[in-house]
């Protein structure tokens, strides 16, 4: 079966579980109508299942390739490429003065979700250029936006993130690229770049870096750390491409997965840059970007888990293995193969729900000006990141054992679902530190952000004891667990107390707010049916992990820190 972009799934989950609604009644008249919503998300769907969806296989089997100093791009991606930027997708969230759409943050990551699921690959180039234009709108001078943000926009160019070194990763103060003030206003900027996404291709006419580097003098550290658009090509007197500039691709790295989107080493030798932003101001501006990029990687693993997940149904629809003792011999049928399909279901379902509700209070903070949307989106962004990717792994990985011995031959697809989506945990910010963010800057307010959360899951589940009893009490026993834990957290006044357990209190609170999705889902049915089935699949199979991850959670440090170095072998 065909890969087919879940619009109506988001359509719904927008409209009656993740606040669209309340989106659309703060935003007035400026608020999308409900068929002009799906008019967007269906033209989405046809553009990533007959455009974008082809090109998985092939960018997996025929990767990108450097000739004569340029990336050339796997078969069909730059004509994949010109369809989707013609169709004005590139500036799905830019501003309408430089040729945007304007549309909402959640719209927007609906769309990033089917183009996920149809290839990741290509998906993650027009991310990068989006979040790009979200950075400079906010940062840049008024005389590279004018030059610059119209270009992006329309896609004739396209943007990256250039953050990582040999000797710093997540470590970004260790940074030693630098940048010299050069004539006009512009910076020399030296130095090499490691894991540079989309570093080039030949799909665009220009590629333009944001490049963190330092000047002259800085302090050390990330303080010391400023922003710098640098092109690949010198804007000429019209505003076009003119002389080549001191940068160039040195390799592109061979990955696990992704072979179709080229990861590149990126050199720069006294490139022209223009400063993006105050001197030393360069991590604020990047993280501008990140952020944006941070959602758009839990969508990547919301859509690479809806792909994985339809690939192994229509897989267990087909394959007929032993006796089912059902109608149609299919391995469906077996107990413990729809264990697993519905679990991929469930599981996927709360994690759109999850990055969804993220999406919708971004676009609630921008148009109410709120503190208390601001801080949810704040709380919300790690959740989504690592509690999204994380689902898309699993999902990909149980893909793969309902295949059976066919899922780990490469002809079936089920495989690079699984090589695919493993970065996702990793890029932007690793899932250990969206955790370690979760429980410390982002519960500077003492957990009030968290706690206003678990209270509305509450009030949900109360609202539901009339009519799903069994699952309203499930979900209300899960809050409160969670609540004793989010006290918990904020208690510590060491850091290291809470680090230890942040990653299994970041997905536990994921499962919480899934099964809380899952309960409104449920109730958006007049009679129990479909949805009211597959929240208490959720519910009462998957919901329960959330107790032995609060309990590791609240263990705090000491056991971790009593196995030596020399027990681990160090």
């Amino acid at each position: 079966m065909p890969y087919r972009a879940a619009a109506d799934e988001i359509r719904f989950l927008l409209e009656t579980v993740c606040g669209f609604d309340s989106l659309r009644e703060a935003a007035g008249e400026e608020a999308l109508a409900p068929d002009v919503l799906a008019a967007i998300l269906d033209e989405a769907a046809s553009l990533c299942n007959e455009v974008i969806a082809p090109l998985q296989r092939v960018g997996d089997l025929q990767p990108p390739v450097i000739e004569n100093g340029v990336v050339r791009a796997s078969p069909g991606f730059g004509e994949a490429y010109r369809a989707y930027a013609e169709g004005g997708w590139v500036g799905m969230l830019g501003k309408e003065e430089y040729g945007g759409m304007n549309l909402p943050v959640s719209v927007a990551m609906g769309v990033h979700d089917m183009l996920a699921g149809a290839c990741m690959s290509f998906q993650l180039q027009p991310l990068l250029t989006q979040a790009q234009i979200g950075a400079l709108e906010a940062h840049a001078s008024d005389a590279l936006k004018a030059l610059y943000l119209p270009k992006l926009t329309s896609g004739e160019w396209a943007g990256t993130m250039n953050l990582t070194e040999p000797q710093a990763g997540s470590d970004l103060g260790a940074l030693r690229t630098k940048a010299e003030p050069g004539s006009e206003g512009t910076y020399r900027v030296s130095g090499q770049k490691i894991y540079i996404s989309w570093g080039d291709s030949d799909m665009t006419d220009n590629i333009v870096h944001l490049v963190l580097a330092r000047l002259p003098d800085a302090p050390a550290g990330t303080k010391g750390l400023s922003l710098f658009l640098v092109p690949k090509f010198l804007p000429d007197a019209s505003g076009g491409p003119g002389p080549r500039n001191g940068v160039r691709v040195v390799s592109l790295e061979h990955k696990l997965g992704l072979h179709g989107s080229p990861t590149a080493v990126m050199e720069f030798d006294g490139a022209t840059g223009w400063l993006v932003g105050h001197e030393n101001g360069g991590i604020e501006a990047m993280f501008t970007m990140m952020n944006e990029a941070r959602l758009g990687t839990g969508m990547q693993g919301v859509g690479v888990g809806e792909a994985a997940y339809q690939h192994a149904a229509a897989f267990a629809a087909d394959r007929k293995q032993g006796k089912t003792g059902g109608e149609t011999g299919a391995i469906h049928e077996f107990a413990d193969v729809r264990r697993m399909l519905v679990w991929m279901r469930a599981r996927v379902t709360a994690a759109r729900a999850v990055a969804l509700s993220c999406a919708t209070a971004l676009d609630m903070a921008a148009v109410t000006g709120s503190a208390q949307w601001q801080a949810r989106a704040a709380f919300l962004t790690p959740i989504a990141k690592a509690f999204s990717t994380q689902v898309g792994i699993d999902v990909a990985q149980m893909g793969i054992q309902v295949h059976g011995g066919m899922g780990v031959i490469e002809e079936t697809g089920a495989a690079q679902y699984l090589r695919d989506v493993r970065v996702s945990a990793i890029y932007e910010g690793t899932n250990g530190i969206q955790s370690v963010d979760l429980v410390g800057r982002k519960m500077r307010d003492g957990g009030e952000a968290a706690l206003a959360l678990i209270d509305e899951i509450e009030g949900g589940a109360e609202a539901a004891r009339a009519t799903r009893a069994d699952l309203a009490g499930a979900v209300w026993e899960a809050a409160e667990t969670l609540r004793e834990a989010t006290e918990w957290m904020a208690g510590q006044p060491e850091p290291v107390e809470r680090f230890a357990g942040a990653l299994p209190y970041l997905q536990a609170f994921g499962l919480v707010l899934g099964a809380h999705f899952h309960l409104r889902a449920a109730m958006s049915e007049a009679e129990p049916g479909p949805r009211t089935a597959l929240a208490r699949a959720f519910i009462r199979r998957q919901l329960p992990e959330h107790v032995g991850l609060l309990a590791e959670a609240t263990v705090g440090a000491t056991d971790l820190f009593d196995v030596t170095p020399e027990a681990l072998g160090i």
